[in-house]
Parts: structure tokens; sequence; C-alpha cells
């Protein structure tokens, strides 16, 4: 399922870590936003990954599920190309 991760973290070291983190799991596609294609257990291990990583008293972390109806009728505008199924993925 294709996930998009969307994040304001307050302090830099922890926005760094968390950036960091979510590469492992998909890629960048705007400064604080990730699209990560992931199975259900890859995704629990991102939950739990992301919650070792902020401060739930300060920083926001949102995880949006999209079906396959969904991302199928994403629309890009401007630069940018579709997610797609790595050939590697590294956890």
């Amino acid at each position: 399922m294709l996930i998009v991760v969307s994040y304001d973290v307050v302090n830099d070291r922890r926005r760094t870590r968390l950036a960091h983190a979510l590469k492992d799991f998909g890629h960048r596609v705007q400064y604080s936003v990730f699209e990560c294609l992931l199975d259900a257990e890859a995704l629990e291990n991102l939950q739990k990954r992301v919650e070792k990583l902020i401060d739930p008293q300060e920083d926001s972390v949102r995880l949006y599920r999209l079906c396959r109806e969904c991302q199928s009728q994403l629309a890009i505008v401007g630069i940018g190309k579709p997610p797609s199924d790595p050939e590697v993925y590294v956890l």
C-alpha cells in the first residue's frame, strides 16, 4: 500500500534523524513529505521507528494510507513522478 508520511518536527536533530529513517522506507517527494510503498509489517516497523525518534509533546507525524484505487488516481502537477516499487527494500 502507498503510505504518505508528512511531518513537522521542532528540533533539528530529531528532524534529521527522522528524515534519515524515512529514507529507509520510501522516497522524499517534498521537504517534509515521503511516499512509501509498504506491506503491513513494514508499516508497523515504520510506526515503531517514528515513535522512538520524535517527541510526541512537540512533534507531529502523519501517515496517510492510500488504497490502490486512490493511488491509481494520483495527480502530480509540476515536477515529480509517481511512486513505484523499488528493486531492493532496505529495512
